[in-house]
Order: C-alpha cells, then structure tokens, then sequence
C-alpha cells in the first residue's frame, strides 16, 4: 500500500513479466502517445531491470527499465492510475536499486510535458530539445550519491 492506494512495486525481469511489461507499454505509448511499435521494442529489455507495479489483483498499472548504463526509459503508468504517486515510487525505486549497484549517475530522455516531474527528484536538463518518436524530449541528469 501506498499513497492509500493499493498497489505493489517490484524489480523484475523481462523474461518473467514480459507480458504485463508489454501490456502497460503498448496501452500508453503505442496506442495513448502513438510511438510506432518498431521502435518501441527494443533488444535492450532482456537485458534491462524492469520495475512492475501491480494493483491489488495483479494488474500492471506502471513500469519503467534501466539500462545497464543507467539510462532510465520507458516509464509509464496507466493513465487511470496517473496522479497517484506511483511515478514518483517508481523513480525512487529505480534510483534506490542505482544506488545499490553502485551507479553514479542517471540519464534519461524526459519528455517535456515530464520535466518539471524529474525536477523535484534533483533531475537537471542537458542540451537541446530534440524530437524522439514524434514527441519532444530533453536528456536530464542526476549524480548519485
């Protein structure tokens, strides 16, 4: 439980949950943001840490990947579910499990409608604007302590 919603967090591997990862994936960035399905599946997930939040019947409601390189990408939480908390548990897990490893530094691509959302997490801009799957995005850094 959390944000008094009833939810459940975990790290988990693409082979294991591929189909809830899938399912949350295409429902927000293929059918709400219409990225094309090539480029949203990658070789990069089996060798990612996946995050899976699920609700209180096993649902997946959220998920985002790290990249060995610690590059965070492709967060996205059900739109129902927006609003809640779960990105910001999400993040926090990522960056719990970064630091864990010993990573010193997270990268990602942030679409501009999220920027302000990195932010109050210590994320900062890095370079120009660029257009990535037809949305504009901006690359955001965090040190690691």
């Amino acid at each position: 439980m959390n944000s008094g919603f009833p939810y459940r967090i975990r790290i988990v591997n693409w082979r294991n949950e591929e189909p809830n990862l899938r399912s949350i994936r295409s429902a927000v960035f293929i059918n709400e943001q219409n990225v094309p399905e090539a480029m949203e599946w990658d070789s990069m997930d089996r060798i990612c840490t996946h995050i899976l939040v699920q609700d209180f019947e096993g649902n997946g409601i959220g998920t985002a990947r790290l990249l060995p390189d610690g590059h965070v990408g492709r967060m996205a939480v059900l739109k129902v579910w927006r609003r809640k908390g779960i990105g910001s548990a999400m993040l926090q897990k990522i960056l719990q499990e970064m630091r864990a490893l010993g990573m010193k530094k997270a990268t990602l691509h942030a679409q501009l409608t999220a920027v302000e959302f990195y932010e109050k997490f210590g994320f900062q801009k890095c370079g120009k604007e660029f257009m990535e799957a037809g949305i504009p995005h901006i690359i955001m850094v965090l040190e690691l302590s």
